[in-house]
């Protein structure tokens, strides 16, 4: 156990580290990243935007989740060689990162359609941060807490803030709110909900995103070299890819497949349900082997809920496949963020950035190439099928690449105990 400071507060245990990760993803994801969602409609019909200039708002946070992302990669160097930039560690970022959040969330009420680009943009680097240094601190805390396992209901929290996001917005829609109102609510949230764990993360062990100094780089790679890294970043960019063009348009779709039904705005939360319980099962599994097979396994299942929703573009099958797309969603990165630590432990936080990096490419590629079919297409239906049936594609290209993995780099005795 780690010494206490003398006058400082008690170090937190491993379910206040879990909870206070879970629910600043859920304001950083849920909010700063999701809310966008299930407010796309009400943007539509307030007449705001079309859907075109959606989809590049959208590529707008996504482009920006990537220099978040690549932030985080970069950063140890970059503070290892700067030595005039103050120390930083990862709660400073995490609690900067909450903070932007509920600003840029509250900016987004403001009329001006020409500025939302740069407000989305700064959103996703802010959501980057967050979900980098959150995943890292609390990994190294319930680690250090000897409870390793415990680190999956983190992931609890961007389910749990698509289901919140996605019901308050269903209840605007009845009252018949506009937009901007809904950002300011969602804004407020943020806020709220950051205070409510803002001094967890000033207690117990922070990780600082800094190398070690002198820090011999094949010392830290380990025996795991470049290549077996590479497949894994971009098998897990590829699941950013596959889920995206579902999960930001799915109540479009919903609504030009199935109009005037009562349960179109139901589908979002559904999708968040489905996060929230495949991250709860996930922090419950007793894995004593291969991850790379559990994760080609959830490809498989995101896959399998594209497809229904292709084939079966009905109540039961949105909903079906809704959570299906759900139940992986972050399950996928929980796993692949434990084989991150696992082929790069010395540099763990440096090399999450690289991989959320690039999954943050594979959601950039999505919106657009949905406007590209949707241009190229007979109607919006016909377009969207053919964007799903691309998502659904990658995500068993990406399931074949872990199976490969697998086979090409079997792990040690030690690793897989």
């Amino acid at each position: 156990m780690t010494a206490r400071a003398a006058g400082s507060v008690p170090a937190p245990g491993p379910w206040a580290v879990v909870v206070a990760g879970a629910v600043a993803l859920a304001v950083a994801m849920g909010i700063g990243r999701f809310a966008f969602t299930p407010l796309l409609p009400m943007m539509l019909h307030d007449g705001v935007i079309d859907l075109p200039a959606a989809s590049w708002l959208a590529s707008a946070n996504y482009l920006g989740y990537l220099a978040g992302a690549l932030l985080c990669t970069f950063q140890p160097w970059i503070w290892a060689r700067v030595t005039r930039l103050p120390p930083i560690d990862a709660p400073w970022m995490l609690r900067a990162g909450l903070v932007a959040t509920g600003v840029l969330t509250l900016g987004m009420a403001v009329p001006w359609p020409a500025g939302w680009p740069l407000l989305r943009f700064a959103a996703g680097v802010a959501s980057a941060l967050v979900f980098v240094y959150t995943s890292g601190w609390v990994l190294s805390q319930v680690a250090r807490l000897q409870a390793p396992a415990m680190g999956g209901v983190m992931y609890t929290g961007p389910g749990a803030g698509i289901v919140v996001s996605g019901l308050f917005a269903s209840a605007m829609v009845q009252w018949h709110w506009h937009a901007a109102q809904a950002w300011l609510v969602f804004g407020v949230l943020a806020f709220v909900l950051s205070a409510l764990v803002w001094r967890t993360f000033g207690r117990g062990e922070s990780a600082r995103p800094v190398a070690p100094a002198g820090a011999d780089s094949a010392a830290a790679s380990g025996p795991h070299g470049a290549i077996e890294v590479g497949c894994l970043c971009v098998a897990y960019g590829i699941a950013g890819f596959g889920y995206i063009v579902t999960a930001t348009f799915l109540p479009v779709i919903a609504r030009a497949a199935l109009p005037g039904s009562a349960w179109l705005d139901m589908f979002w939360p559904i999708f968040g349900f489905g996060v929230f319980c495949g991250a709860l099962i996930a922090s419950r599994l007793r894995v004593s082997g291969d991850l790379r097979l559990l994760l080609a396994g959830a490809y498989v299942i995101q896959a399998a809920g594209i497809a229904v929703g292709v084939w079966s573009p009905s109540l039961a099958g949105f909903a079906i496949g809704s959570l299906m797309l759900g139940l992986p969603f972050t399950a996928i990165t929980f796993f692949a963020m434990q084989e991150v630590r696992r082929l790069r432990p010395a540099l763990a936080a440096s090399f999450m950035g690289l991989a959320t990096a690039m999954y943050g490419i594979g959601q950039i590629v999505g919106p657009p190439l949905v406007a590209l079919l949707l241009r190229h297409s007979g109607s919006a239906g016909a377009g969207f099928t053919r964007a799903l049936q691309v998502a659904m594609g990658a995500l068993l290209g990406g399931a074949l690449i872990y199976l490969w993995m697998v086979r090409a780099y079997p792990m040690r005795r030690a690793e897989a105990a």
